[in-house]
C-alpha cells in the first residue's frame, strides 16, 4: 500500500464497513468535467420528493442523507480538479458523511444511487497496489510481455514463434521433425527469457513478475529456458492463460491480484522478522524518539509504521524515510506480531543503514 493514500485507504475501509438494511446510502460521485448545478440536479429532484412522503414512502434515514448531500455540495461553487465524491447515510441513528476532494486519481464517470452500501468503485485504481509487475505470457505460438502498475494493463511487445505443429507422420522423418521441433521450441523459450531480461531488469525495473500461459508450457519453460535468476526470484505466481496478446496480459493481470497482495505482505512481514531478529542491537531503532535521531542522521534503511498510528504520523514520518532514499513499509495489526510491534516499539521501527551513536 502506498503511504501517501494510507489515510485514503483507511477512511475508505471504514466506509466499506458500513451497511443498511434499507437503500438509504447514499453515493455520489462527480467528474471534474461536470458543474456543480449538474450534481445537485437530481440531489434535489429526490429531496423535494421524499420530504413530501411519508416514512413509509421515504424513510427519514433517506431525507437527512440527502439534506446532507446537499449541503455539502453548497460548499462548493465548482467541481475541484480531479473529481468530488460524497457519501451520506445513516445506517444505525448517526449520520455518516464522507466527503473526498483531493483524490489522488481522477474520477471518470458520474454516479449517484441509494444503496444498502456505499458504491466505492471510483476508488478501484486507489486501492491497488502501488508496485509494478512484469507481465510475461509464453505459449507455443507466440509471448507477449507487459506492464501492470498504477495506470493499467501496457503492452510491450509480442514474439511471435515459428515452432510447428506436431507431425502425424510416422517413422525416422517423424522423430527427425519431433527433435527439430523441440530444439526450435527451446530457441523460441531462451528468446523470451532473453527479452524479459531486457524488458524487466534493464529497460524499466519490476517489484514481481506475474507469469502466464497453458500449465504444460509454463512448466516447460520454467525448465528449458534459461531464465535470469533474478526473474526467477521475482516470479509471484503462476497462472492459466490462453492467449499470448494484450487480452492475455489484462486475464493474467486480473487472475494475479491476489498473488500481488500475497507478495506486498510477505515483503513486509520478511521486514517486520528482520526487525524482531535485531532488536537489542545496533542494527534497529525503535521507539518515536531514536528513530527521530535515526532520521536526523539519515540512517534509516527501512521504517515500518504500525497501521494503529494516526495517518498524520504516518505520513510525515514515511516521507522523512523517503526524502532520504529509504523504504517505508506499513505493518497492519492482524500480522502476526503486529500487535507486539505496536505495543511493545509504540508502532515505530528502522532498520538502519549504520550504527548510530
Amino acid at each position: 500500500m502506498s503511504l501517501s493514500n494510507y489515510d485514503l485507504h483507511e477512511r475508505l475501509d471504514r466506509l466499506s464497513n458500513v451497511s443498511a438494511g434499507r437503500d438509504i446510502l447514499i453515493s455520489l460521485a462527480v467528474p471534474p468535467d461536470e458543474s456543480i448545478g449538474e450534481a445537485r440536479q437530481p440531489i434535489e429532484t429526490d429531496y423535494a420528493e421524499a420530504d413530501q412522503l411519508d416514512e413509509q414512502s421515504s424513510p427519514k434515514p433517506l431525507v437527512d442523507a440527502l439534506e446532507a448531500v446537499r449541503d455539502r455540495l453548497s460548499d462548493y461553487d465548482e467541481v475541484p480538479e480531479t473529481g468530488l465524491v460524497v457519501y451520506a447515510g445513516v445506517p444505525d441513528g448517526d449520520l455518516l458523511t464522507a466527503t473526498f476532494d483531493d483524490l489522488p486519481v481522477e474520477i471518470e464517470d458520474s454516479i449517484y444511487e441509494h444503496g444498502t452500501e456505499f458504491d466505492l468503485s471510483p476508488f478501484e485504481s486507489v486501492t491497488e497496489s502501488s508496485a509494478t509487475y512484469g507481465l510475461l505470457v509464453v505459449e507455443r505460438d507466440g509471448a507477449a510481455l507487459g506492464r501492470l502498475d498504477d495506470d493499467g494493463v501496457e503492452e510491450i511487445d509480442v514474439l511471435d514463434s515459428d515452432v510447428p505443429d506436431k507431425s502425424s507422420a510416422g517413422g525416422q522423418s517423424a522423430e527427425r521433425f519431433e527433435r527439430d521441433r523441440e530444439r526450435q521450441k527451446r530457441e523460441f523459450f531462451d528468446e523470451v527469457a532473453d527479452r524479459a531480461a531486457v524488458t524487466f531488469l534493464e529497460d524499466d525495473a519490476i517489484d514481481g513478475l506475474l507469469l502466464g500461459g497453458t500449465t504444460g508450457t509454463v512448466e516447460r519453460f520454467r525448465e528449458e529456458a534459461e531464465l535470469d535468476h533474478e526473474l526467477e526470484d521475482l516470479i509471484a505466481g503462476e497462472f492459466a492463460v490462453e492467449y499470448a496478446t494484450l487480452q492475455g496480459l489484462e486475464q493474467l493481470a486480473e487472475k494475479g491480484q491476489e498473488a500481488i497482495a500475497e507478495r506486498d505482505r510477505e515483503d513486509v512481514q520478511e521486514a517486520l522478522d528482520e526487525f524482531l531478529d535485531e532488536v537489542g542491537s545496533d542494527e534497529v531503532a525503535y521507539g518515536e524518539r531514536d528513530v527521530e535521531e535515526a532520521l536526523e542522521y539519515e540512517a534509516v534503511d527501512t521504517l515500518l509504521l504500525s497501521t494503529t498510528l494516526e495517518g498524520t504520523v504516518l505520513q510525515e514520518l514515511g516521507e522523512r524515510a523517503e526524502n532520504q532514499g529509504g523504504e517505508t513499509l506499513l505493518v497492519p495489526d492482524d500480522f502476526p506480531d503486529g500487535d507486539r510491534f505496536a505495543d511493545a516499539f509504540d508502532g515505530i521501527g528502522a532498520i538502519l543503514r549504520f550504527p548510530i551513536e
